[in-house]
């Protein structure tokens, strides 16, 4: 093939010899999406209600907002997940707004959650084009499609994952945002059970995106972040 589309937020930080991203769509909404048939908001949950969710991040920043709360394991396809709400399985559920909307399931938002709130996971919402670092003729052709202020925002968000070593088994969390010329970045890394949190806020110039995603993440493992990294199998 010449190209593979991606949602950002699940590729790798290093990508094999001879592959690169030729492209990076418009970034949909960032935040992730709170679900429930009964209740209205994470902090509306019972005392002790269940969530289900796999992503270790969520789960942190869950338990960091509510100890309280149980949460369980949520595998399969966005409708898998949903039917597993809907038999009751757990009181809520958490996904990204972005895949949501794109399947034209906005609908099934009970409401978004501010990333004031819930720091989302690097990516979130960006879509990739990966082409052949030598597919001159593929790359020309795809370019018109990249979205440079989302292809800014993410190299810096990376960078900040590759340094750190994430993966989609850590809990980590990242937000690049830009304004004219001045790239904001919010980043954090907490324990499993959201307990402990390190977090770290930079703002530099957007053509030094990379600099700042890996300075943010040398000053978090400077705070002690990589306790947390070591910790997850």
């Amino acid at each position: 093939i010449d190209l593979a589309v991606h949602s950002m937020k699940d590729m790798q930080t290093l990508l094999p010899d001879g592959l690169g991203i030729g492209a990076v769509l418009e970034r949909e909404d960032v935040r992730d999406a709170f679900i429930s048939i009964e209740h209205r908001s994470l902090t509306d949950l019972p005392q002790g209600a269940v969530v289900g969710t796999s992503s270790l991040r969520r789960q942190a920043q869950v338990k960091r907002l509510r100890p309280d709360i149980e949460v369980v394991g949520f595998r399969g396809n966005v409708q898998t997940r949903l039917r597993k709400l809907a038999d009751g399985v757990a009181d809520a559920t958490l996904l990204a707004c972005a895949g949501l909307k794109r399947l034209g399931m906005a609908d099934r938002i009970t409401a978004p959650i501010e990333t004031s709130e819930m720091l989302p996971a690097v990516a979130q919402g960006a879509i990739a084009i990966e082409i052949r670092t030598d597919g001159a003729e593929t790359a020309h052709m795809i370019a018109p499609l990249n979205h440079e202020p989302t292809a800014i925002c993410v190299t810096a968000e990376r960078a900040f994952l590759t340094r750190l070593e994430g993966s989609c088994r850590t809990p980590i969390a990242g937000l690049a945002e830009l304004a004219g010329d001045v790239l904001s970045f919010r980043g954090m890394t907490f324990s499993p059970d959201g307990a402990e949190c390190f977090e770290i806020a930079q703002t530099g110039k957007a053509s030094e995106a990379a600099h700042l995603g890996t300075a943010a993440a040398d000053e978090l493992l400077k705070l002690g972040a990589h306790a947390h990294l070591a910790r997850v199998p």
